[in-house]
């Protein structure tokens, strides 16, 4: 919605007692802003130590993924679920580094609780679980580029690591080369300049979906 300059000129001259009354009254009506204003004003923590409890909740998701009982379509949704708190921490906080770092711990826990269940061909909730990483691996690499130069090495580990699960599970490889992922970029962290447009035209194709 955009407000036009007569509106914002007269909201400028509210008193200020009543712009006061105004705000409360509107942010009692959306959640993430009292939460990013909250965090910018009053909160004592950093974005670092929000970063870090984020973390650890994912890990315990994580772990309970390692379980043989837990399904996929259990870990599809939860991970969907973790992918909304990734983007409220990046809204409250602004930190772009983490959006990175919680994403790729989030990937590599789910190779790491659902890998070894893979087995033939993929399909019903592993395929939904795995085009979900893949579209998301992109994300994260244009992520990445985004990033000065000097942080880029600090994600490589993790781009190694989600290549090698993805690389040596033959499924998950020819699902890759089918959705046009091309592994070699995460195993040799070499990230295409034009990632964008490879990723356009590949969503145009109607893969990744």
């Amino acid at each position: 919605m955009t407000f036009d300059q007569e509106f914002k000129t007269a909201l400028k001259l509210l008193p200020d007692t009543e712009k006061d009354k105004l705000i409360l009254r509107l942010l009692k009506h959306d959640v993430s802003l009292t939460n990013r204003l909250y965090f910018e004003l009053v909160e004592t923590e950093t974005a670092e130590e929000k970063r870090e409890q984020l973390k650890s909740k994912i890990s315990k998701f994580i772990e309970l993924w390692k379980g043989e009982h837990y399904a996929t379509m259990h870990i599809y949704f939860d991970a969907k679920s973790i992918s909304g708190m990734i983007s409220e921490h990046l809204y409250t906080t602004k930190d772009k580094y983490g959006e990175i770092s919680l994403s790729l711990h989030l990937i590599l826990g789910i190779m790491e609780g659902n890998n070894h269940k893979i087995g033939g061909l993929i399909h019903g909730y592993n395929y939904k679980l795995y085009i979900y990483v893949y579209a998301k691996l992109f994300k994260i690499l244009m992520l990445i580029q985004k990033q000065h130069i000097d942080l880029h090495i600090e994600f490589k580990q993790d781009i190694e690591s989600i290549g090698e699960y993805i690389g040596n599970n033959p499924p998950l490889m020819k699902l890759a080369i089918n959705n046009g992922l091309d592994v070699n970029c995460l195993t040799l962290f070499s990230i295409p300049t034009n990632l964008n447009d490879i990723y356009k035209d590949i969503r145009d194709s109607g893969f990744l979906r």
